[in-house]
């Protein structure tokens, strides 16, 4: 059994408990308090700080890749500092030279929700663990922070969730023990079922990425994605990248950029 049902259990025992023996309110209420502090402290475990993103693979030396692929240009290949005349290039809007340099991502931790977002950008390759051919019997699953509802609201939410989705999963494991294919009993879980993938893009498309993904008013998942992959890049190729910095760490742009 995992540490986030049995703190559903303890917090359900719990409340019973104070409903039953305690009558005056005050005490009733404390007693639930306390149990809504270990949830707070203890719940849903699993799900925190799962989200992986990792840089395995990248064309060497992206930048003088594509500074050298903008001097061909000019009939000026060779450069001394390929890193300024690239930002120089980029800051023109001579964006299709960058698409030269490519980025392999492997990212895990993330929801269904969050990846049927991620294979809308469209110039990328994907390949993702499959449903249909793997059990997800004893996968994990994301659950939302749920920040914009109020603490007291928000314990109540993750704990009808959470007992949504683990109600799926029960029935998932049913059907299969009743002879349906996996890919037939997939299609009673949510789109919390936790999934991992390769990513492959080149340096102008995951630009676009950061500049919708980066963005504040982007998902809270994606967009903690679009943070650790950007942290992973900017170790390699900051002169295609350091102009979003700024967005990163705020989510807004504070001067035109182009894609």
């Amino acid at each position: 059994m995992t540490l986030r049902m049995n703190v559903i259990i303890i917090l359900n025992c719990c409340t019973r408990f104070s409903e039953k023996y305690f009558n005056l309110p005050v005490a009733r209420s404390l007693c639930i308090s306390r149990c809504q502090v270990l949830w707070q402290a203890m719940a849903f475990p699993e799900e925190v700080n799962t989200l992986k993103v990792e840089l395995v693979n990248h064309t060497a030396n992206p930048v003088e890749a594509c500074g050298r692929a903008a001097g061909i240009c000019y009939d000026r290949e060779a450069k001394e500092d390929y890193g300024s005349f690239i930002k120089r290039i980029i800051s023109y809007g001579h964006m299709d030279v960058i698409e030269h340099a490519n980025f392999t991502f492997r990212v895990e931790g993330i929801s269904r929700a969050c990846s049927h977002q991620l294979v809308r950008h469209r110039h990328s390759s994907f390949s993702q663990r499959s449903q249909r051919y793997v059990s997800e019997k004893e996968s994990n699953y994301v659950l939302p922070s749920l920040e914009n509802v109020s603490q007291e609201k928000r314990n109540e939410a993750l704990s009808i969730m959470d007992d949504f989705i683990r109600k799926s999963y029960d029935v998932y494991s049913s059907l299969l023990k009743l002879g349906v294919k996996k890919e037939d009993a997939r299609f009673v879980l949510t789109n919390a079922a936790e999934t991992k993938l390769y990513w492959t893009t080149n340096a102008r498309s995951l630009r676009h990425f950061f500049i919708m993904r980066l963005d504040v008013s982007a998902q809270w998942e994606i967009r903690k994605m679009a943070q650790l992959a950007f942290d992973e890049v900017i170790k390699v190729a900051s002169e295609l990248f350091d102009d979003l910095i700024e967005l990163r760490n705020t989510g807004h742009l504070g001067h035109p950029v182009y894609e």
